[in-house]
């Protein structure tokens, strides 16, 4: 049956111009064969070596690129890290949980691996690629992706391109000061979003309860988990309604592990936005789950892929 089933997927690849989408994690990379449309042909899910250094996971990648498009029919190649990445998607500048990661060139080592033009990109800023083109942000030109996990992450589409800034740092957009005198953040803020609802920000407000705990107890009717989370939708809202002001996106998509719990929170959210921005602001606006879940960033990375190819 699973050779059969390959056969079949390598025969619609036939014919179907077709690119590589790759997220790479600290413990797993992901990568999927997508046609130009979005539509995924293939996917798969390789460990990452350990020690992650750049030589050993260029390694693995380049080997499950070839077990995933064994006929060679992929025209280019996309790939998320985790980490900040140059402005011109090449290098990747930091690699959060890989080993020795320091500017390394990869889209150039890929292309000497494979043959295939290759473009670089932070991972938070593939799931928003892959929402903006198949998900939630489908066929908005202004769209924001908000990724909210042991971090916050995120991902702004102006016009229909990814905006990563002059020198591609943008998008760091958990690191919005919420309060002027709040808690301390790695990146030297003070009291940013991150700090009122990444998951480390929950298990410090709750003495080290955990987000799908809190979100089971209050929908078994547990009064306190239920405001814990009325006030952490108030949190989220006030800070989305910072970028909204400036960013003024059709959609703001809310995705990472905490999403699962959206409808505890986002109606407070919903309700902050709608207190603290101007109707002018926001009208037309909606803020909603994202859709894709953990393949998001396989298929942004493809989104990217293909914008190397002419005409797409």
């Amino acid at each position: 049956m699973g050779a059969r089933m390959a056969q079949e997927e390598l025969a619609a690849v036939r014919g179907t111009r077709c690119v590589v989408g790759m997220d790479v994690g600290g413990s797993g990379i992901k990568l999927g064969l997508f046609a130009v449309d979005g539509s995924c042909i293939r996917d798969m899910t390789v460990a990452t070596p350990q020690p992650a250094t750049p030589e050993a996971v260029l390694g693995a990648m380049v080997e499950a690129i070839a077990r995933l498009d064994p006929s060679n029919q992929s025209e280019a190649i996309g790939v998320g890290t985790p980490g900040p990445v140059d402005a011109t998607g090449r290098v990747a500048k930091i690699a959060i949980n890989l080993s020795g990661w320091h500017n390394v060139p990869l889209a150039e080592w890929l292309e000497a691996k494979t043959g295939k033009p290759t473009v670089l990109a932070n991972d938070a800023n593939c799931a928003g690629m892959g929402e903006a083109w198949v998900g939630a942000g489908r066929g908005c030109r202004n769209f924001i992706m908000l990724t909210l996990g042991t971090g916050v992450g995120g991902a702004i589409i102006l016009d229909g391109k990814l905006f990563v800034g002059h020198n591609g740092a943008a998008g760091e957009l958990g690191l919005v000061t919420l309060n002027l005198y709040g808690p301390e953040c790695n990146s030297g803020n003070r009291g940013s979003l991150e700090q009122y609802v990444s998951v480390q920000a929950i298990r410090r407000q709750t003495g080290g309860m955990e987000p799908d705990h809190l979100a089971h107890m209050a929908k078994a009717g547990n009064r306190q988990a239920h405001e814990f989370w009325e006030s952490y939708g108030h949190h989220l809202g006030a800070g989305l309604a910072s970028l909204i002001y400036v960013l003024s996106p059709e959609v703001v998509a809310i995705g990472g592990g905490i999403s699962a719990s959206a409808d505890l929170f986002l109606p407070a959210a919903i309700g902050e936005v709608e207190r603290r921005v101007l109707p002018e602001c926001r009208q037309g606006l909606q803020i909603i789950p994202a859709q894709l879940g953990g393949k998001a960033g396989t298929v942004g990375a493809a989104k990217l892929a293909c914008s190397l190819i002419s005409g797409h």
